[in-house]
C-alpha cells in the first residue's frame, strides 16, 4: 500500500554526524490500522521489510485481529552504538515517520535488536510531535508506561495453547510427550518452561546457533537456561547432564513435539522426509519451506504454521493497544485468559478449513486469512 524510506542524520558521541536509513512499509490496512515490528538490524533490505509487512497482514487476518500489517527498519548495528546514539537515533526515526503513523494509522512495536526502552523513547517523540501523551502509538512499552501485563511470553504462550489444541485433536497424551526445542532465544526459552508448565511435556532437547543439547530423560531448564546466560550457549551444559547434539540432529529426533523458534528455512527438502515428530509448532517465522510443508503434509506431520503459531505476540500488542485507548489495563490473568480464547478460537478455525479443502495447515490458514481481508476490501468497495 505504502512504502515510506528516510534518511536519518545522527549526532554521533564522537561530534560527527552519521546518515543512517530507515523505512516503513504499509502492506494492507483493509481491516484496521497497520500493526508492525520495527527492526535494528546492519543487514536490513527493503526487500525484507516488505516481506514481513505482508507476513503480518496474514498473521492480523488469521487472529481476525482489527488491523492490517505493517514493518519498519533502520539500517545499522545497536551492539556499536552507545545508549545516547541509540535514544537519538529511535527519536530520529520517529521524526522521519511520525506523519505516517499514529493510534489510529500504523502502530509499530519491537522486533529484532529494539527494545521497550527504545518503544518508549519512539512513544515520547510522537507526543512530543502531536502536542500529547499518545500511549497508544507504539506497543511493547514497559508496564509502567502503558505496556501489557504478559507481553513478555505471549508468544510462547500464544504457540503453548495452539499444541495444547493439536495433541487435543491427535489424541496424543502431553503428560507423555517429549518436546525438541529448535532455537533458544525469547520465545524458546519462554517455550520450554511453558511446555513443562502449560501443557506438562517433557524437554528432552534444545539447541541455539552453536549448538544442542539432549537428555532422553529431561532436561534441567534452570541450568540450561543459566548456562545461557553465562556463557551465551547451551553447549557448555555438563556433559553427565546432556549430551552434545548439531541443530540438524535435534530437527530428526524421534520426539512427540518439535517446536522451531530460530531461524527460517531449518526443515527442509532434504530432512523433511526424516521429521519423527508427530507436531511441528513454528514459533520462528518461515521456518519451514515449501517443499518440505509437502512432505510433512504427506508423511502425517500436523504443521501449526507460523502464521498462526506464533501470533500470541501481535495479539498482546493488540490488547496493549485497548488498554492504552482505554486508560484502563488488565492484570495478568485477564490477559492469559483472553490470549487464550484468541488463539484457541483460531487454531480451531483454521483446523475447520484444513478439513474443508483438505489442504495442510499452512494453507488453510492463508485461506482464512486472504479470505478475511479480501471480503473487507470488496464490502469497502476496494475490489
Amino acid at each position: 500500500m505504502r512504502e515510506i524510506h528516510v534518511s536519518i542524520p545522527v549526532r554521533m558521541d564522537d561530534g560527527t554526524t552519521k546518515v543512517f536509513q530507515g523505512f516503513r512499509v504499509q502492506y494492507n490496512d483493509a481491516k484496521g490500522p497497520t500493526k508492525g515490528g520495527i527492526r535494528f538490524h546492519p543487514e536490513e533490505t527493503i526487500d525484507t521489510v516488505r516481506a514481513l509487512a505482508a507476513w503480518m497482514t496474514w498473521k492480523c487476518a488469521v487472529l481476525d485481529l482489527p488491523l492490517g500489517g505493517g514493518k519498519g527498519g533502520v539500517i545499522c548495528n545497536p551492539k556499536e552504538l552507545s545508549n545516547s546514539e541509540l535514544e537519538r537515533l529511535s527519536r530520529g526515526y520517529i521524526d522521519k515517520i511520525w506523519q505516517f503513523v499514529g493510534p489510529d494509522k500504523d502502530i509499530p512495536a519491537p522486533d529484532v535488536y529494539t527494545t521497550p526502552q527504545m518503544m518508549t523513547w519512539m512513544m515520547d517523540e510522537f507526543s512530543k510531535l502531536t502536542g500529547k501523551n499518545e500511549f497508544g502509538c507504539i506497543t511493547g512499552k514497559p508496564v509502567s508506561i502503558g505496556g501489557s501485563c504478559g507481553r513478555d511470553d505471549a508468544t510462547a504462550r500464544g504457540g503453548m495453547y495452539t499444541i495444547r489444541e493439536a495433541a487435543k485433536e491427535l489424541g496424543m497424551d502431553l503428560s507423555k510427550a517429549t518436546v525438541a526445542i529448535q532455537g533458544y532465544g525469547n520465545a524458546g526459552c519462554n517455550a520450554s518452561y511453558l511446555c513443562k508448565d502449560i501443557l506438562g511435556t517433557k524437554i528432552v532437547a534444545i539447541s541455539d546457533s552453536k549448538g544442542g543439547i539432549y537428555n532422553k530423560d529431561g532436561l534441567d531448564l534452570d541450568l540450561a537456561c543459566s548456562i545461557k546466560g553465562e556463557t551465551s550457549s547451551v553447549v557448555h551444559a555438563p556433559s553427565e547432564s546432556a549430551q552434545l547434539i548439531s541443530n540438524e540432529e535435534l530437527i530428526e529426533l524421534d520426539v512427540d513435539i518439535l517446536v522451531t523458534a530460530a531461524l527460517e528455512n531449518v526443515i527442509t527438502e532434504e530432512n523433511a522426509p526424516n521429521v519423527k515428530a508427530k507436531i511441528v509448532a513454528e514459533l520462528a517465522n518461515g521456518p519451514t519451506t515449501p517443499e518440505a510443508d509437502e512432505i510433512l503434509y504427506k508423511n502425517g506431520v500436523h504443521v501449526i504454521p507460523d502464521i498462526l503459531c506464533n501470533a500470541g505476540g501481535v495479539t498482546v500488542s493488540y490488547f496493549e493497544m485497548v488498554q492504552n485507548m482505554s486508560c484502563y489495563y488488565w492484570n495478568v490473568e485477564e490477559v492469559y485468559e483472553r490470549l487464550d480464547k484468541r488463539m484457541t478460537e483460531s487454531y480451531q478455525i483454521v483446523l475447520n478449513a484444513s478439513k474443508t479443502y483438505n489442504i495442510n495447515m499452512r494453507q488453510a490458514a492463508y485461506v482464512v486469512a486472504v479470505g478475511r481481508v479480501v471480503e473487507v476490501m470488496k464490502l469497502r468497495g476496494w475490489i
